[in-house]
């Protein structure tokens, strides 16, 4: 289960704190940021804040200035003097505006996939439809173990972030039915990522399975608990975790 260092709700009208809600199986779009070092940096900021406010005008639940009351929210939350390695949410439906702030949990060495016979509704957004998602995710150590969501025998995406294959010297993503994550599109502009159905019959081709997104950052799974897959390699693990913490570091302070 996860603990909620931060949880605030506010109303849209005139950003009154209200009564937390965390809006999960509601209608509306969230967002998932890290949130890193002392003065705060957050990572990919105004991509993550960009992506949030083109899908909640999608959905139609944006409201006039919403993306200005979100970056008061957010300024009003931080701690100037508090260094960071924390997962900040912020969610939205057409009532209110939610935010929290949780301890970002690093993925041992040893991480292990399951296999979920399940697609997300709307996979394209990050909506707020994830109860099937979390009622198995509470019950795993997220350190450890994470599940890889997939729908006619081809995989999707895991229950919180993007996976990456590679094959041959070759990094492949599956082309649809999944959501493409803030951290999988910084990738697409410094590496050369191919689209490709992974099929889970396949598994057994591929040297190296790769987890990207904000809570996950770059993490290497060690094996697939539901068939005999085990990873072969790190190089391309070590490549891409190489070009994360260098943008981490040249990633601008929040302010």
């Amino acid at each position: 289960m996860v603990t909620l260092l931060l949880k605030k709700s506010y109303r849209h009208r005139d950003l009154k704190e209200i009564t937390f809600k965390d809006l999960w199986s509601s209608y509306g779009i969230f967002t998932t940021m890290r949130v890193i070092g002392k003065p705060a940096k957050i990572l990919f900021f105004k991509v993550h804040i960009n992506n949030l406010i083109k899908s909640l005008k999608v959905y139609k639940v944006y409201k006039k200035d919403l993306k200005k009351d979100i970056l008061k929210l957010i300024k009003l939350n931080l701690k100037k003097n508090k260094k960071y390695d924390h997962l900040l949410r912020v969610a939205a439906n057409n009532k209110m505006i939610s935010i929290s702030l949780r301890k970002r949990l690093k993925p041992k060495s040893n991480f292990v996939l399951k296999l979920i016979n399940y697609k997300r509704i709307e996979p394209e957004y990050k909506n707020l439809k994830y109860k099937k998602i979390l009622s198995i995710l509470n019950k795993m150590d997220n350190t450890k173990f994470d599940i890889a969501l997939y729908k006619n025998k081809k995989i999707l995406e895991s229950g919180t972030s993007n996976l990456l294959f590679v094959q041959n010297n070759k990094i492949y993503s599956p082309i649809n039915n999944f959501y493409k994550g803030t951290t999988l599109k910084f990738f697409l502009k410094k590496i050369n990522i191919y689209k490709k159905n992974i099929f889970i019959n396949s598994l057994n081709l591929y040297d190296e399975i790769i987890i990207i997104g904000s809570g996950k950052g770059v993490s290497s799974v060690n094996a697939i608990k539901n068939i005999r897959w085990k990873r072969k390699s790190l190089k391309f693990y070590k490549k891409l975790s190489n070009i994360y913490k260098k943008e981490i570091i040249i990633s601008p302070i929040y302010r």
